[in-house]
């Protein structure tokens, strides 16, 4: 009777930390990049989100108070010089001009008009300046994220020829390891950078709507200005 020995196949490990603790070092440094890019992502993609409707809804109470026909002294005095609303942050920036513009004897100071719409323009460039902080890294993770998951993926595939010559053989269970760590760069890369081209165009739409209305705040609080002071 003749007797077959079958050598028991090298049981693989082709789950997700079976590959990562089985990748080339500078693999294994791609997917640590690629995994904490994502997260620091995520990270400011919810900050946003909760800063960006915070903004929206202090605007939206700040306007109602502002068109309330109470005294835009009395405004002033209850906002203070510095407030915690972005809006009202610009309507101090351009009542704080106006009052600097008096003299003592109540006279204005010739050119208040356009010193008045520049302080409200450095204070809207300052609000915008902190709605956009944040995004430039999400365009970064966007754009580089697939490219450096494309880096892991072409030196695994070397390691994994590198493999087949050494084992000299093509078998699946020599081949597929080394091609699973490879691609799995690639999974990571396009998981960073999707979500964070997303949101990247979602943030940076309600970024430009909030400064807009922070704008045209500006303008029609300068109208009025420009009426009291044609006045």
């Amino acid at each position: 009777m003749e007797t077959t020995g079958l050598a028991p196949q090298q049981e693989i490990d082709l789950s997700l930390l079976g590959l990562f603790f089985k990748a080339d070092i500078v693999v294994q440094l791609v997917i640590l990049i690629l995994i904490a890019a994502s997260i620091w992502a995520w990270a400011i993609i919810i900050q946003k989100l909760i800063d960006f409707r915070r903004a929206r809804g202090k605007a939206a109470e700040f306007d109602a108070a502002f068109w309330s026909g109470e005294p835009l002294d009395e405004l002033f005095e209850q906002v203070g010089p510095e407030p915690g609303s972005p809006a009202a942050r610009i309507f101090a920036a351009g009542m704080a001009e106006w009052r600097r513009s008096h003299r003592n004897d109540g006279a204005l100071i010739a050119g208040a008009q356009s010193r008045i719409d520049r302080s409200m323009d450095v204070a809207i460039a300052r609000e915008a300046q902190v709605h956009n902080s944040g995004l430039t890294f999400l365009a970064s993770v966007g754009s580089a994220s697939p490219f450096i998951g494309l880096f892991g993926t072409v030196w695994g595939i070397m390691r994994a020829f590198t493999d087949i010559a050494q084992a000299q053989s093509t078998n699946l269970a020599v081949v597929a390891p080394g091609i699973a760590e490879a691609l799995l760069a690639t999974g990571l890369g396009l998981l960073a950078a999707i979500p964070a081209v997303i949101f990247y165009n979602k943030l940076s739409n309600d970024s430009e709507a909030i400064v807009a209305s922070y704008e045209a705040f500006a303008d029609e609080f300068s109208t009025i200005l420009s009426r009291q002071l044609d006045g």
